[in-house]
């Protein structure tokens, strides 16, 4: 039984707390000690197998909070890419699937077209394409075009009824304001020239709790570059807890590990894809290609691999979501080691920004927010590593062809 230490608002288990905190650098000492400063959040999920290769899972977590705001920044992608899986497979009967081609029509102020992606073979955007580059480089854009896909209301009410309340997905990641988020874009389904579906405009009617006031920093920069002595207003901002990505990620790799009102509909061919592009690094990727001079191999991998821009080992693989955006670096991933037979999942998020003002561009990331993910994400492997197994799992499940 594991003793949890109860704070106002957050949770610990002693547990987790002794292993990273006996294992930990004077520079992660000094970052654990300061809770308040830096905002961290850590859930160390254990997984167990029994001799049929079933797992079993066990949550630890470190100064976990529900209720203490971060923002999600592109850590939201993976919902709204499992929404838009799911959607498609609502409208499998019209003939489309993820590699059919989607073009977006602009249909209100502040939206855009797109009609064309040279990044694809084909040279048309799809729902496949858009999820690579999610997944690969975290693209915005693609993200964008996915949230009209899936239209706000759609994607917030499909989540709840999965029990995620507290998720509050409210903007596409480019300059608009609520109203304009509001509006979704017509889509049209082509193939070989002939139009297999086409998806009307949408407006979304629900109703946010914007009741809780999320006020960060003592200062921020406006959208027209002016400084504004107020902390920043993240009140109608996208929402997205910690334990719920965990869970998502989770439900995702694991599907029956989670209540079936909890799994997303996705069929088996949906699951390896995202397999494939969750882990897939970018010097690997044909369509897109990219320059990974900019894009380098751990350029979406923060837990022990993106501090320094190490090289993935080939045999350790993680399946993972991160964002970054106002300070705040998150990521939730699954590590596989498969010359060793490891796997475990770890979650988190920091906070850096010294001088507490907003959209400056001026974070601490590499001095001290990714070096936090690799350190705790090595104590958390080298604890793996040497944890002993009643069953020796059967990773092949998690083994993609990357060629």
């Amino acid at each position: 039984m594991s003793i949890v230490l109860s704070y106002p608002q957050s949770k610990t288990d002693l547990f987790l707390d002794t292993l990273i905190r006996n294992n930990a650098s004077p520079f992660l000492q000094s970052i654990l000690n300061q809770p308040d400063t830096f905002q961290y959040q850590v859930i160390y999920t254990q997984i167990n197998r029994d001799k049929k290769n079933k797992p079993f899972f066990k949550n630890y977590y470190f100064n976990v909070d529900r209720n203490r705001y971060f923002n999600p920044a592109s850590t939201v992608k993976l919902p709204t890419a499992l929404i838009a899986l799911e959607k498609l497979n609502e409208l499998k009967k019209r003939g489309i699937n993820k590699y059919t081609a989607m073009l977006t029509d602009s249909s209100f102020e502040k939206q855009t077209p797109v009609l064309s992606d040279t990044s694809s073979v084909e040279g048309l955007p799809s729902i496949a394409q858009y999820i690579r580059k999610i997944f690969l480089v975290s693209d915005n854009d693609a993200y964008n075009r996915l949230y009209e896909f899936n239209g706000q209301q759609t994607m917030n009410e499909k989540l709840w009824s999965k029990g995620y309340k507290d998720i509050r997905i409210t903007r596409r990641f480019v300059t608009m304001n609520e109203e304009q988020n509001r509006h979704t874009n017509a889509i049209r389904f082509i193939k070989d020239g002939k139009l297999l579906y086409k998806q009307p405009v949408a407006y979304s009617n629900i109703k946010f709790d914007f009741s809780k006031k999320i006020l960060i920093g003592h200062a921020h920069y406006n959208r027209d570059d002016s400084l504004i002595n107020t902390p920043m207003d993240f009140t109608t901002h996208n929402n997205l807890p910690l334990e719920d990505l965990q869970k998502i990620l989770q439900s995702v790799l694991f599907p029956k590990s989670v209540p079936k009102s909890q799994r997303f509909n996705l069929n088996s061919d949906d699951y390896r894809f995202l397999y494939q592009y969750m882990s897939e690094l970018p010097s690997e990727s044909s369509h897109p290609k990219y320059d990974t001079t900019e894009f380098f191999d751990s350029y979406t991998k923060f837990f022990f691999f993106r501090a320094g821009k190490e090289k993935v080992p080939s045999y350790i693989r993680s399946f993972n979501k991160p964002g970054w955006s106002y300070g705040f670096l998150t990521d939730a991933a699954y590590i596989v080691d498969f010359k060793n037979n490891v796997e475990f999942m770890i979650s988190g998020v920091i906070y850096v920004n010294k001088d507490g003002v907003l959209n400056d561009d001026k974070y601490e990331y590499e001095e001290t927010g990714y070096p936090f993910f690799k350190e705790v994400g090595n104590i958390i492997y080298n604890y793996e590593l040497k944890r002993a197994r009643k069953y020796i799992p059967d990773l092949n499940h998690f083994k993609m062809d990357y060629k």
